[in-house]
């Protein structure tokens, strides 16, 4: 198995080959990017419960009261 290199360019996300070349479905392919600094970016992700099954521990309970209660 060897490796050809092939030139292409980013339009609208995706890239396209300058040559006209046609890749089998399914081919492993490696994207190099020359000349190029990738910024940073931070991902912030929603937490989640170490156990699934304590979901309901946490259920939010609504409790309506009268306007005149405590007097």
């Amino acid at each position: 198995m060897g490796v050809v290199t092939l030139e292409g360019i980013v339009e609208q996300g995706q890239i396209k080959l300058t040559s006209n070349v046609l890749l089998p479905e399914q081919t492993r392919v490696y994207v190099v990017v020359p000349d190029m600094q990738i910024k940073q970016t931070v991902h912030v992700h929603s937490p989640r419960l170490a156990n699934p099954k304590q979901a309901a521990d946490f259920e939010m309970e609504v409790v309506e009261s009268s306007p005149d209660a405590g007097l």
